[in-house]
């Protein structure tokens, strides 16, 4: 049994069970398993009725929603491929991704995003039509109540890389990808929730349009759990503490600003509070003992993390992180706090994921081992090669690009990583990003710029720069002062070999943003584009500073 087929199965076997519901902020909209399985067949029987058969594709670009969540089983139901969107990509972006998938049909959020899309393509565009639409029509004659036939090597799906260097390439993932992860994904929310007769609360904010949020989504519904999702995120921690889940999917950055938000309000506060924090915490990230420090550390566990951990979540397990390293200090905070943290790495051209931490043995700074039957292995320049059930069947219209990505047999991740003695996958950075020095030191820069940009509160994105370059220069984007890049830089420098030490820096007042290009849609820094729009300033730096 597939797992759509497995989806149809339980959702039928459960009609009254709470199962999505869409957190807004004048209220509440719900759907029990039953109702979404009527709002699955309103779009089977509106996409049949457009003309759409299997193999052709039907273009998603909404936010998330119970709607955006009927369309695409409905879809998938029928063997014809989701090409899902991401909402706040530039138009001319996903104008490029319609030429090169040629969707049947591309359902759109609401108007503006419709007329934005259909602005920015060139010549005769695909049918359009609005989200909503599908469900205000006529109500459908009878439709299949299960999905049709499906091999494992059917593709169901394509998602668009991020493009954080040349065009976004379209991957596609068949059902057996899909299968097989599930089976996964399932197996390991089953050790972290236990036995237990209730189902999982979980909250989500990540759009589906990416893969590890899409994975989570399919995992939630197979597991009947109550899925609640945040529509607005200027309301993200109030609607966290009111949906009150076992667990959730986060990104780096939330994360780091829960710290931060935490650590800020008890600075405020002040008093014997913040000083018990303060000892408890040295006591937890630093290692640091003695008698003071292990008094409050007892303290803070009786009296002031329970607080803590209510504000944030009274029932929370655990969080779960994906899509970028999370800094080792954040997830000991919240370890200290009696959250753990539970890593995924992966790639879209993995299913999501390739690695998952288990809840029974967490090393902090590591994303988890290699799933089950999933092989891993470190090629040149230490890049991950992965292959096993998870792999992608190859990029859309792209065969040579799926050749160079497969060469020999695995998948080349792109990714430089390392085993540690516990067998848990540690992720270094990116192999393309590496700066190779004039003196011919390889430098890393992801640690070094994740390390500066906790290190400067006021900055938002740090970039480091020196490949054939005799020394590394950094630009730091935000409102900071100087004087504290000065500071940290200095920090740093005291901790590090001289070939990986920072000489020389440059300030901008602008943050990078997706807008602008200089951003991935999932918020990585695209470092051609940087590099190109910075470089009188980078030139400026090594003229300032010529060794």
């Amino acid at each position: 049994m597939n797992f759509l087929q497995n989806i149809f199965e339980r959702l039928s076997g459960a009609p009254g069970r709470l199962l999505i519901e869409e957190m807004r902020p004048g209220g509440r909209v719900s759907v029990t398993a039953g109702e979404l399985l009527e709002r699955i067949a309103t779009a089977r029987a509106f996409l049949a009725a457009a003309g759409l058969r299997k193999g052709d594709r039907c273009a998603l670009l909404a936010p998330n929603s119970i709607h955006w969540v009927a369309v695409d089983l409905a879809a998938m139901a029928d063997g014809i491929m989701v090409v899902p969107l991401y909402t706040r990509q530039a138009p001319a972006e996903l104008a490029a991704m319609m030429s090169d998938a040629q969707p049947a049909i591309i359902v759109c959020g609401d108007s503006t995003l419709q007329r934005d899309l259909l602005a920015a393509m060139p010549g005769a565009a695909p049918r359009t039509m609005l989200l909503e639409e599908i469900f205000t029509a006529r109500p459908p004659a009878a439709v299949r109540e299960q999905p049709i036939h499906l091999a494992d090597g059917d593709p169901i799906a394509i998602a668009y890389t991020s493009g954080s260097s040349g065009e976004p390439k379209g991957v596609v993932l068949n059902v057996g990808n899909v299968t097989y992860m599930l089976s996964c994904t399932t197996a390991r929310l089953g050790q972290l929730m236990g036995e237990r007769t209730e189902p999982d609360r979980v909250f989500h904010y990540l759009p589906f349009c990416f893969a590890g949020s899409w994975i989570l989504l399919l995992s939630c519904l197979l597991r009947l759990s109550e899925l609640r999702l945040s529509t607005d995120l200027t309301r993200l921690a109030d609607d966290l503490r009111e949906a009150a889940p076992d667990y959730c999917l986060n990104v780096p950055q939330l994360l780091e600003r829960m710290r931060s938000a935490v650590e800020t309000q008890l600075a405020k506060r002040g008093g014997l509070a913040n000083k018990i924090f303060a000892n408890a915490k040295a006591a937890s990230l630093e290692g640091k003992n003695g008698a003071r420090r292990g008094i409050s550390s007892l303290v803070a566990k009786k009296l002031l993390f329970p607080a803590i951990r209510k504000k944030l979540g009274p029932n929370l397990k655990a969080l779960i992180c994906g899509s970028a390293p999370l800094a080792l200090e954040t997830q000991l905070f919240f370890q200290m706090l009696g959250i753990p943290v539970l890593q995924v790495y992966g790639l879209t051209e993995t299913t999501a994921i390739c690695t998952m931490d288990d809840p029974r043995r967490v090393e902090p700074g590591a994303v988890g081992p290699a799933i089950p039957g999933i092989e891993m292995k470190l090629g040149d320049r230490d890049e991950i090669l992965v292959r096993g059930p998870n792999i992608f069947s190859g990029y859309w219209n792209r065969p040579q690009e799926t050749t160079k990505a497969m060469a020999n047999g695995w998948f080349h991740t792109g990714d430089q990583g390392e085993r540690t003695p516990g067998g848990n996958w540690r992720i270094v950075g990116r192999v393309k990003n590496l700066l190779v020095l004039s003196s011919g030191h390889n430098v890393a820069p992801e640690p070094l710029e994740e390390t500066l940009v906790r290190a400067i509160p006021a900055a938002q994105q740090v970039v480091l720069f020196g490949h054939g370059r005799s020394f590394l220069s950094a630009l730091v984007t935000g409102e900071v002062k100087r004087d504290a890049v000065e500071t940290a830089i200095a920090k740093l420098n005291s901790a590090l070999p001289h070939y990986r030490q920072i000489r020389a820096f440059h300030i901008e007042q602008r943050p990078l943003t997706v807008e602008s290009g200089l951003l991935t849609t999932m918020g990585k820094l695209r470092r051609d584009a940087i590099a190109a729009q910075f470089r009188d300033a980078v030139e400026s730096m090594y003229h300032k500073n010529p060794t």
